[in-house]
């Protein structure tokens, strides 16, 4: 069984040999890594058991500044959204960046149905990219075609997070609007990163805060559940056997039993201080995969080696318990973990995880 295999068995319940495990580091955390290992390139020296594949880069050339002519000279594009338009300014610590929003005052609908949408869905951009999914296949690794921040991040990036909330009660119709153009894309991503043989598509909005939902489930329902529904079904349908992952920040289990309605089959990044992954495997268990669950608010930056040891021991037994978990932390590894800690938890994915 090469980790492909294993990897999906996993999250189809299906008798995995051993409980997968990955993790993202942040730029300082991946210069300790080189430091210690000598490479910056974690993922394949730990061996996930995964790889991502993307699609090629556009042709466009668009110039966004016409959209923050009040935002000042001092911002850059955010490169992880620069297909969307989406800009920011450098922040003052780490990594992080203050997002400017290309809507933001936008009056009518038609500035919306204007704006410069990618070109996601251009052949050019899809060639080679079946032949890469197999290449990787034939390596013994699952592929991974991310498109997280599927449609309500993506909506509020656009207009900014105050003015979509309220849009939902004050212009529905401008939210409409702006979350239809979204799915539209969407929906034929999902379609082509189906047919070209992809294992995983991941999927995912953060509609929570640690407490609860941002806008009501009633809200949610009514506005975000049938589009997430028109992807996921858009992959289905051109590949019934992909597996469906969703990530959700924060407390979001109001809609857990509607995300499984509507075919997520693994819930990531199950945050521990906000939901119980344990309770979570015991009710939904036997519908629904979980991909995460260490937390990086609590046990990795503030944990010693054992705790992190015994956590993740814990986390394998109880939640990987008949397959159905890849153990990983709930968010990137950031600057205050102790590099002590991330070296407990790949000893402990290793020791632990067979079954």
């Amino acid at each position: 069984m090469d980790k492909r295999e294993n990897l999906l068995r996993a999250l189809r319940r299906d008798y995995p040999k051993y409980v997968p495990f990955d993790f993202t580091l942040c730029p300082s955390q991946t210069d300790a890594f080189e430091r210690v290992y000598g490479t910056r390139d974690y993922m394949g020296y730990c061996n996930f058991p995964f790889r991502y594949v993307e699609i090629g880069a556009t042709k466009l050339n668009i110039d966004y500044k016409r959209y923050y002519q009040n935002a000042g000279e001092d911002y850059e594009p955010l490169c992880w959204l620069s297909d969307w338009g989406i800009m920011g300014k450098s922040g003052g610590t780490a990594h992080f960046q203050e997002m400017l929003h290309p809507m933001q005052g936008f009056t009518s609908a038609d500035e919306i149905l204007a704006y410069p949408w990618p070109d996601f869905i251009a052949d050019y951009r899809w060639a080679g990219v079946k032949e890469k999914n197999n290449r990787i296949i034939r390596s013994g690794y699952a592929t991974v075609a991310a498109m997280q921040m599927t449609i309500f991040e993506l909506a509020w990036y656009h207009r900014g997070l105050e003015e979509f909330l309220i849009g939902f009660y004050e212009e529905p119709e401008f939210n409409e609007v702006l979350l239809d153009e979204i799915t539209k894309i969407r929906v034929k991503m999902a379609r082509k990163y189906a047919e070209a043989d992809s294992d995983i598509l991941m999927l995912g909005d953060d509609v929570s805060t640690q407490l609860d939902m941002m806008i009501s489930p009633d809200l949610w329902r009514q506005f975000l559940k049938p589009r997430l529904s028109a992807v996921i079904t858009a992959a289905k349908e051109a590949k019934p056997d992909i597996i469906i992952f969703y990530h959700g920040d924060g407390n979001l289990s109001a809609i857990i039993p509607d995300l499984i309605e509507i075919g997520v089959d693994v819930l990531n990044p199950v945050q521990p201080e906000c939901m119980d992954p344990y309770k979570l495997k015991e009710v939904y268990g036997d519908k629904l995969s979980f991909w995460g669950g260490l937390g990086t608010q609590t046990t990795l930056p503030f944990g010693d080696f054992a705790e992190v040891d015994d956590t993740c021991r814990t986390l394998i037994e109880k939640v990987g318990k008949g397959g159905g978990y890849v153990l990983g932390p709930t968010h990137i590894i950031e600057p205050e973990v102790p590099f002590e800690n991330i070296e407990a938890f790949l000893r402990a994915a290793r020791i632990y995880g067979k079954y």
